[in-house]
């Protein structure tokens, strides 16, 4: 059974989405970093904890933005085989949504028409679109604004298949060493590991907008995530990259197949806000 949605659904729904990725943390966000400062050691990293937490409540009360940087729009839709969209283009219809968006919720402009020559949009398109077709007849949409300060910190690693498990240890450990402070912890870390140059990327990714603590299904990757989040935190970056022992709230993994000359491993980082919305329709 074909089901027909016009396009404009998809404007409303991603406008919504970006004002309240912007000005709300998500609820997993919110749990994962009361129990952080419940956990926290150092006196500075439970103070800047709590600090974050008073900024993030004054933020939703007051309707502004929870960082500076309401980053570039990412989104992801998982749309059903039986969806006929009318009404429009779908791309266009996702780039007027982020339009709308970021100009009636008074949200910072930061992306530039072209990488070289660097004018301004004025309206924070075009988005970062990402699309997979699935089974149904629903559509799944997740808007996640990235910022840059974490997002120059994310780094790709071509490993050789020898380098095996502790390659890719190596790898993430590595990138968040290098990314210390600038990447605002506590920080969400997703990885992608597999694929190709863009796979892992991708699965990097999309990897930040998972329910913060919910574990890979994959066994091995379950322990790796949890291997991975102890050492990171061991390293004590800590809050605001002042020291103490939350420098990580979670690291998520997704793994795809790859090739037999190939590991490629890609972490992308996100700082404490790690904006997300998730809706379905």
């Amino acid at each position: 059974m074909i089901r027909t949605i016009d396009v404009g659904e998809i404007t409303k729904n991603v406008k919504e989405m970006c004002i309240e990725a912007n000005h709300f943390l998500s609820k997993d966000m919110q749990i994962s970093i009361q129990q952080a400062e419940e956990k926290e050691k150092s006196p500075l990293g439970k103070q800047i904890l709590s600090q974050l937490q008073e900024n993030l409540k004054i933020a939703a009360e007051d309707m502004i933005p929870i960082c500076q940087d309401t980053g570039m729009a990412v989104v992801f839709l998982e749309i059903g085989q039986d969806v006929h969209f009318v009404g429009g283009d779908l791309e266009a219809a996702v780039n007027e949504g982020v339009r709308q968006g970021y100009i009636e919720g008074f949200l910072r402009k930061s992306v530039v028409s072209d990488p070289l020559l660097r004018e301004n949009t004025k309206d924070n398109t075009p988005a970062v679109l990402h699309t997979k077709i699935v089974s149904g007849d629903k559509i799944k949409i997740k808007v996640a604004p990235k910022g840059f300060g974490s997002e120059n910190m994310s780094r790709v690693f071509m490993l050789k298949p020898a380098e095996g498990i502790e390659g890719v240890k190596n790898a993430v450990l590595t990138a968040v060493k290098d990314a210390g402070p600038n990447a605002c912890p506590p920080m969400v870390v997703g990885v992608g590991i597999g694929g190709t140059f863009e796979k892992c990327t991708l699965m990097a990714k999309e990897a930040l907008t998972r329910e913060v603590g919910k574990h890979s299904e994959i066994p091995y990757v379950r322990e790796l995530e949890e291997e991975l989040l102890k050492k990171i935190n061991d390293l004590g970056i800590g809050p605001g990259g002042l020291g103490g022992v939350t420098t990580a709230l979670a690291v998520h993994i997704n793994t795809y197949a790859t090739h037999i000359a190939g590991l490629p491993v890609a972490v992308n980082i996100c700082c404490h806000v790690n904006r997300h919305a998730i809706r379905e329709i």
